[in-house]
């Protein structure tokens, strides 16, 4: 038996018409478990709400305390996997269907019994459907409490992303704040003008360092003040009068001290003075003008002052010290200019001393420079380049002379000097670069260079010394590059115009010796040796010394000049060597010559120079003859032999010799009887010959060494078919043994 209750039933009774009439219905076993299964599933509903609660009081107050409904589901599974005592409603539910479980069931039995069991079942579904109604009215004040709490979360989240943005927006005005606070507190500092740089500016000397640097303030806030004018800054108007008066001359009121219109320059009126003063102090007689230049570039800063802040002003001061510097320059080189031309030779090269001149004694010769040799006066070039310039009355006090380019060398020496400094100080002071320095050095220093341009050009016309002229050209290229080193390219046209002058000078004068030696008639030289010719030795010396010269900066118009001079003086030994009747005397004459030629060029150039491969070739051939013409008068006959059969057995082999045995005999017989004594003569004869020692014993030995190889040339063609059998080969002196005599006359050094 179970109990059904129908839905009118139902209605009337929560209308409260009265307790339903309830229908009781006989079961079978098969109705009893239905009703069981839908009890249970109620049951099972209720249990998933209230399963994880031990207590009704403990769910309450989880849900007020505004769990989340994620943790309660949490702790809902996990009091699942726990024996947790369900809530009493479940368990009194349970109760009530636990009889029909276990087979107990309504009957049809007398009417009085089953009304109790009626009335009981009644009570309890009514005791079940309160607690059910009493759990629906809790759950739904836990969600009216969790909604509420879900509001509040919502609205405490939109209050905290409004407090961030507050935040945000009040760090952003920090940070304004505080970048308008640094770049304020940097323009009131710029636009204050203290009382310190008032009474530094008035009252401190220009030569003061806290001058210096109120003035480096002062010249900031004056650029500081123009740029914000720029941008129509109204604080500017409040400093600008007081900026300008500290600048320049006006009537000024500063801490309440009047200054009247007579009040002298303030800032730029005593830099003025200062510069000025200083100007004007290198016209004193005497005075070391470097001092007060040292001076003012400590102070360069004063001139840029002026430059950015009153142009007239620098410019009043660059005009004064150019016109002041330029008559001073001018004054100082032209005195010395000419104390130190009175130094030079009085006897000096003139149109008389060329290479193919006759050779005289002069007078006063030990006051005359070396016109054709170099010696000592390429110092000018290495030692003395860089050296002390000469000093005009100390010489004419040892009364010491000097030659032209050593008086050039002193000269330029002291212009090359000055200009640096000059070029450096005017871009260090005045601040210009490029062409605008050289425009001003050239202000300064015009009237000097063209003084010495044309001093240059008078000199150089009367001047018959090519050697001096060449070596000044170089003085020239050596200064030049210094000044391009150290970065003063100032006066580099006056340079090249110096070159100019004194190259066509020079090529003019090489071409008149190179004339002269043309010109040489030998037969009215007078008497002539073998001995090198004095016109020959002055060629090596000059040729020499251009070539030793030309070697740091080559040109090659100076070996075309060389060159030319060269086949002038070969054309010139051979017409001297000419004038003797023999041979071998010209020979002589040759060597001699060529050998002094040779030896003065590898001693001052280098072993491979054109001039010295040319020579040496013309020696080699020289020698080569002269040795074939010395051994000829002892051993011509056996030379003349060997040299006929050679040529024969090349043409026809051995068997084509003609066999002259008694040409032979003589020849043999002549040489063992006269070969020790041909070799004395012979040995003497070229120690006689040849001036130079040296090549004297080269060329003996040459001799000696030819004499050996002809003999062994003539012993081999004795081997030969039709002199293999001749009686006299047996009295052919064994060569080992005139090898050993002719070592005799080995030198020792």
């Amino acid at each position: 038996m179970s109990i059904e209750t129908k839905p009118a039933q139902m209605k009337n009774r929560t209308a409260g018409v009265g307790p339903p009439k309830i229908c009781v219905k006989r079961y079978s076993r098969a109705n009893r478990a239905d009703n069981l299964s839908a009890a249970n599933t109620i049951l099972s509903e209720k249990k998933a709400i209230y399963s994880g609660y031990k207590t009704q009081r403990e769910a309450i107050e989880t849900f007020k305390s505004g769990m989340p409904q994620q943790a309660v589901l949490k702790a809902r599974k996990k009091s699942l996997t726990k024996n947790t005592r369900p809530v009493q409603c479940e368990s009194r539910i349970a109760s009530v269907f636990r009889s029909s479980r276990f087979g107990h069931s309504f009957t049809d039995k007398p009417r009085g019994r089953y009304t109790y069991k009626q009335n009981l079942e009644d009570e309890m579904s009514k005791e079940a459907l309160n607690t059910i109604s009493a759990c629906d009215t809790i759950l739904e004040r836990m969600e009216q409490m969790l909604n509420g709490f879900q509001g509040d979360l919502s609205s405490i989240s939109t209050e905290i992303q409004t407090l961030q943005e507050q935040s945000v927006t009040m760090n952003v005005k920090l940070k304004n704040r505080q970048a308008v606070r640094g770049e304020l507190s940097q323009f009131v500092d710029e636009m204050v003008i203290p009382e310190t740089m008032i009474n530094h500016i008035l009252d401190t000397p220009v030569t003061e360092r806290e001058f210096l640097e109120q003035l480096h303030e002062l010249h900031h806030k004056i650029n500081f003040v123009k740029e914000q004018s720029f941008k129509e800054a109204r604080s500017c108007f409040d400093v600008k009068d007081i900026l300008e008066k500290l600048k320049i001359r006006r009537k000024n009121v500063f801490s309440e001290l009047y200054i009247s219109l007579t009040f002298p320059y303030l800032a730029i009126s005593k830099i003025r003075e200062y510069i000025l003063q200083k100007i004007n102090s290198f016209k004193k007689p005497m005075s070391n003008y470097q001092v007060p230049q040292n001076a003012m570039l400590k102070f360069r800063f004063f001139n840029e002052f002026l430059m950015s802040h009153e142009r007239h002003v620098a410019r009043e001061i660059r005009d004064e010290y150019v016109d002041t510097m330029s008559k001073i320059y001018l004054s100082y080189f032209k005195g010395y200019l000419s104390r130190l031309m009175k130094l030079q030779f009085e006897e000096s090269a003139d149109k008389e001393d060329l290479m193919g001149a006759e050779d005289s004694a002069k007078k006063d010769i030990l006051n005359r420079s070396t016109v054709f040799t170099l010696g000592s006066r390429g110092n000018v070039l290495t030692t003395d380049l860089e050296g002390p310039i000469i000093v005009p009355h100390a010489s004419q006090k040892q009364e010491t002379k000097h030659n032209f380019e050593s008086l050039f060398r002193s000269l330029h020496y002291a212009v090359m000097d000055n200009c640096c400094r000059e070029y450096l100080f005017l871009v260090d002071f005045f601040m210009v670069t490029g062409p605008s320095a050289t425009d001003l050095f050239n202000a300064i220093m015009s009237k000097t260079v063209s003084l010495f341009l044309s001093k240059m050009e008078e000199y150089t016309a009367d001047c018959f010394d090519s050697i001096a002229i060449f070596l000044c050209i170089h003085v020239v290229y050596r200064y030049k590059s210094m000044m391009n080193k150290r970065g003063v390219p100032a006066i580099d046209r006056y340079w090249d115009a110096l070159v100019h002058v004194m190259w066509p000078r020079f090529q003019l004068i090489l071409e008149m010796n190179t004339q002269s030696i043309r010109a040489v008639d030998p037969s009215k030289l007078g008497h002539i040796d073998v001995r090198p010719h004095y016109i020959t030795r002055r060629y090596a010396e000059f040729s020499a010394a251009i070539v030793g010269i030309n070697q740091s900066f080559p040109d090659e118009r100076v070996y075309h000049l060389l060159s030319q001079l060269q086949t002038e003086v070969e054309n010139f030994i051979l017409k001297i060597a000419a004038e003797f009747p023999h041979r071998k005397e010209q020979l002589i004459c040759l060597i001699n010559n060529y050998d002094m030629l040779l030896g003065v060029l590898m001693e001052r150039t280098t072993e491979d120079s054109k001039e010295t491969e040319s020579f040496k070739e013309l020696l080699t051939a020289r020698t080569g003859e002269f040795i074939e013409e010395i051994l000829s008068p002892y051993f011509g006959g056996m030379i003349m032999f060997v040299k006929d059969c050679e040529v024969q057995m090349e043409r026809g082999g051995a068997e084509s010799i003609k066999c002259d045995e008694k040409r032979v005999q003589q020849i043999v017989r002549g040489f063992n009887n006269d070969w020790k004594r041909a070799l004395e003569m012979i040995n003497g004869e070229v120690m006689r010959a040849f001036t130079n020692f040296k090549n004297g014993t080269q060329i003996l030995q040459g001799a000696l060494t030819q004499l050996i190889q002809y003999y062994h040339r003539f012993q081999k063609v004795l081997s030969q078919g039709p002199f293999r059998n001749m009686q006299i080969r047996n009295e052919l002196i064994n060569i080992h043994h005139v090898m050993v005599e002719v070592k005799k006359y080995k030198p020792t050094f």
